[in-house]
């Protein structure tokens, strides 16, 4: 899309915090300002925001849906995107830039993988001197990515990245996959 699109596009799809709190006029005087808590989970910055988002989703995305169903998954799954963009919102309550992308409600799927399947095998790239394909628990390579995400916290991080809509997301998948789990899935991969 031409950048000028592109732009457009994330300021009437994307939620804005001085937007949803009705500090600012929306964009869009027909799209509900609350309903930029969905719509924003399906834009993103480029192409590589979206392959990587896709690659979490599609590695940690299938267990789940396994684990609650076709129909729970897809409500877990949106409802992860509202309570990251709700903690991105709280955060920052003053903020006037769109944010958009599906990372949050990502993060919630992979909050309710380490709690269903914590010892789950996934491979992680290692480069030691070339990149070696490296079997880990789930556990210790999402508390790694749980630590990246609060540690960016903490240290004030300027980046672009919407760190609380991660942790947000996270917190909630873990919370939400506890009760919209099928009652035959066990907590904890059954230990």
């Amino acid at each position: 899309m031409p950048p000028a699109a592109f732009d457009e596009a994330t300021i009437y799809f994307g939620m804005i915090p001085i937007v949803v709190r009705d500090i600012y006029p929306a964009p869009l005087p027909w799209l509900p300002d609350w309903a930029t808590l969905v719509t924003y989970a399906f834009l993103h910055a480029d192409w590589l925001h979206l392959l990587s988002n896709m690659l979490f989703l599609w590695v940690f995305g299938d267990n789940i849906e396994d684990a609650m169903g076709h129909l729970r998954f897809l409500v877990f799954y949106l409802a992860c995107a509202v309570l990251a963009a709700v903690a991105h919102l709280l955060f920052n309550l003053d903020g006037n830039g769109p944010l958009i992308g599906a990372s949050g409600a990502v993060a919630g799927v992979m909050g309710a993988y380490i709690l269903l399947f914590p010892h789950a095998r996934v491979f992680v790239l290692a480069r030691i001197v070339i990149p070696i394909p490296l079997p880990v628990p789930a556990f210790w390579m999402l508390g790694f990515w749980v630590a990246t995400q609060l540690f960016y916290v903490v240290i004030g991080s300027q980046e672009s990245v919407a760190w609380w809509a991660h942790i947000g997301g996270f917190v909630a998948g873990v919370g939400l996959a506890a009760v919209m789990r099928r009652r035959d899935v066990m907590l904890f991969g059954g230990r």
